[in-house]
């Protein structure tokens, strides 16, 4: 296994400066798209098609971005009045580089704006009931981190990229690592708990790779509902998810060389963007463009960000 890279990056353009498509990497969102249906991993990793963001993304986005700046703070301004403070910022801030989110309101002087406002700020104040950000010194916020696996363990020779973006990395003085995901939704019931898990156990297994420690903790923050929901993985049971991932990942290789990323309908299309598009509704799909060059590895995005 090598380590390409682990850091922070900006949200960029969706192609590298010489106009190449970017490079497929599976990201905990991407894999869960596959599992669901493996048209809709296409239309989004390979076609890249635009989706229309709904106020409940857009409001994730927006605290996600209030709780990353909170702790850019000195511990004792890490507090529920500053935190709210930074809520309409944030906002501006993420319409700025997104004007097409304006459209998501009638404008400024909207009433149901301010209400949203309102609700993205008493997400806020939640979080500051499930632990207390003055004692809590983060190594990282909003890490990008990257793992390349050999190209022997995945498909046609061409190696699996995991991608992820974390939350919050915590690591202890004694090296114990805390990996710390924030959720504005509500805590899921057990059928979905297993679903949360596999993303956090993917960040997990990339930094098992790149450090080569098993994360002590993981812990997902549901703030719409003040619960907790914690987890300690183990190495075998890492590794043999990181067998899962090349499965998928050999699944998609396979699909890629034809273009036959094939529908698999279910109640989740309903809520697919994509559904005009999907040949299960009577739809017709773009022309498949091809499998991007592996050589043409694009930067990342502000999707694969908020992903």
């Amino acid at each position: 296994m090598t380590e390409i890279l682990a850091g922070v990056a900006p949200a960029t353009s969706l192609a590298t400066s010489s106009g190449a498509r970017r490079r497929p990497a599976l990201s905990p969102s991407r894999a869960a798209d596959f599992k669901q249906c493996p048209l809709l991993y296409r239309f989004r990793a390979v076609d890249r098609l635009p989706e229309t963001p709904s106020r409940l993304q857009v409001r994730g986005t927006v605290v996600h971005t209030v709780l990353e700046r909170l702790f850019a703070l000195p511990p004792d301004q890490r507090n529920p009045e500053t935190g709210c403070e930074l809520v309409d910022p944030a906002w501006r801030d993420v319409l700025s580089g997104s004007p097409e989110l304006g459209e998501l309101f009638a404008g400024p002087a909207d009433p149901e704006l301010a209400e949203w406002l309102d609700s993205a700020r008493a997400l806020v104040e939640a979080y500051f009931a499930l632990e207390d950000p003055r004692l809590v010194t983060p190594e990282a916020c909003e890490l990008l981190v990257e793992v390349e696996l050999a190209a022997s363990d995945a498909s046609d020779g061409e190696p699996l990229l995991l991608r992820g973006y974390i939350d919050r990395l915590d690591v202890a003085a004694t090296g114990e690592i805390r990996v710390v995901d924030y959720k504005s939704g509500a805590a899921p019931r057990e059928l979905f708990e297993a679903k949360a898990l596999f993303q956090m156990k993917f960040y997990a297994l990339v930094l098992l790779r790149i450090r080569g420690v098993v994360p002590r903790q993981l812990r997902l923050l549901y703030l719409a509902d003040q619960q907790a929901l914690s987890y300690t993985p183990d190495e075998a049971e890492l590794v043999r998810f990181e067998r899962t991932l090349v499965a998928i990942w050999s699944a998609i290789r396979r699909a890629a060389r034809s273009g036959d990323f094939r529908p698999s309908p279910s109640r989740l299309c309903d809520w697919c963007d994509h559904k005009s598009r999907c040949p299960a509704f009577g739809g017709l799909p773009p022309t498949y463009p091809g499998w991007p060059d592996p050589a043409g590895a694009g930067v990342e995005t502000a999707r694969d960000r908020a992903e």
